[in-house]
């Protein structure tokens, strides 16, 4: 990597990996951080910078500041893990059953923590860098919490950003793009309540499963029917559960699901047909439908400006960086924060062997301690090259 990178910085790769191996071993999950929240408090008033604590539940904020620049950029990093039970053997596995860092948190947590680091003792800018670490990214709750509780009303950004590893994607590689960079995600439920009966008189009653299976087979057509061929979406049902007994007709069936889409025209376009169908269907064999359908997850949407800016930044320090890489249908709650600043989410090679290229959220994955110094070199480029004394 180029001379922003911090391979230089003799000390900065083996504290990142300490951070990263105790952070790992002591997982916490959703809002109930206290103590991942209170180390990440700890090290960043260590490092000078002024640290607010208990934001959106147990979110932290770091301010660093140098110079008069009025310019702010933030950078957010995840806290929380996944409950999972991890079936690596290294050292470092998670001493908690059924807890584990299967997303690499742990890891974005000690890119930022030495980004922080590094740019208080050396880092040459004029301005305002807004360190996020927020709870609760896996249920998309942690982001509109820290939002809610005045985040950006307290500590305005002119722009924010986040990393996500990314197994089996090769080390020192960068890649994001503009526009939806990763999708939506609803959950849905559909009630249908119809007669039952006796499961030898069918032709007296209304059996919802019937029903329910004849809409589980139109909700498919969504998709391939119901939209425009240029909109990316996906609907799947993934729960089917009825009062049905041996010898007795379901009068009542919900269904149940996840649905992606890549821009809100289409989340709102997949909602708009499903209601249609369940009523149509419903109706038609004499039952009812009671629909909920939930966004718990925006699109996120990179701007152009911060994809620009993120782009130089990956150049600076030699990494191999794709501007125009395909959207995930995996969801961010980082979209909130894209919402209210422009955003910029970058996806980072976590390698491409092992552990390191088993898929997030495995038992089996871990976050490469190599690509350390690749995330924290990019905030530190990012951070002098948004925040220059030009």
């Amino acid at each position: 990597m180029g001379g922003k990178a911090l391979n230089a910085d003799h000390g900065i790769h083996e504290q990142m990996v300490e951070w990263r191996h105790d952070f790992h071993r002591h997982p916490e999950l959703e809002f109930d951080l206290p103590r991942t929240s209170a180390r990440v408090a700890e090290l960043l008033e260590g490092f000078g910078l002024a640290v607010h604590r208990g934001i959106g539940n147990s979110g932290v904020v770091g301010i660093l500041k140098k110079g008069l620049g009025r310019r702010a950029i933030g950078i957010r990093a995840e806290m929380d893990a996944l409950p999972v039970t991890e079936e690596n053997a290294f050292a470092h596995k998670s001493a908690i059953p059924g807890k584990m860092h299967a997303c690499g948190h742990d890891g974005h947590m000690s890119m930022a923590l030495g980004a922080a680091k590094r740019l208080a003792e050396h880092g040459s800018m004029d301005g305002t860098v807004v360190f996020i670490f927020q709870p609760n990214e896996e249920h998309g709750k942690g982001a509109a919490a820290m939002i809610d509780d005045g985040l950006f009303n307290r500590f305005p950004v002119d722009a924010v950003y986040a990393i996500h590893n990314i197994p089996d994607m090769p080390l020192g590689h960068f890649s994001t793009r503009t526009g939806p960079v990763t999708a939506s995600e609803a959950l849905f439920e559909i009630e249908i309540n119809a007669n039952g009966g006796h499961a030898a008189l069918p032709h007296m009653g209304v059996d919802a499963i019937a029903v329910g299976s004849e809409l589980v087979c139109s909700l498919q057509t969504i998709v391939s029917r119901k939209l425009d061929p240029s909109m990316n979406g996906v609907v799947s049902v993934t729960g089917f559960a009825s009062d049905g007994r041996r010898n007795v007709l379901a009068g009542r069936a919900v269904l149940s699901g996840d649905c992606r889409a890549l821009s809100p025209g289409t989340n709102t376009a997949i909602e708009t047909a499903m209601r249609r169908l369940a009523t149509g269907i419903c109706s038609s064999h004499g039952a009812t439908a009671r629909v909920v359908y939930k966004t718990i997850f925006p699109a996120t949407i990179n701007s152009i400006e911060a994809h620009a800016r993120a782009m130089s930044a990956g150049r600076s320090i030699g990494a191999i960086v794709d501007g125009a890489c395909p959207p995930m249908l995996f969801s961010e709650d980082f979209s909130h924060m894209a919402n209210m600043a422009a955003g910029c989410l970058v996806f980072m090679g976590n390698g491409t062997e092992g552990e390191h290229a088993r898929p997030l959220h495995s038992s089996q994955y871990d976050f490469n301690d190599a690509a350390l110094i690749s995330g924290a070199s990019f905030w530190v480029a990012l951070a002098e090259e948004e925040l220059s004394h030009v």
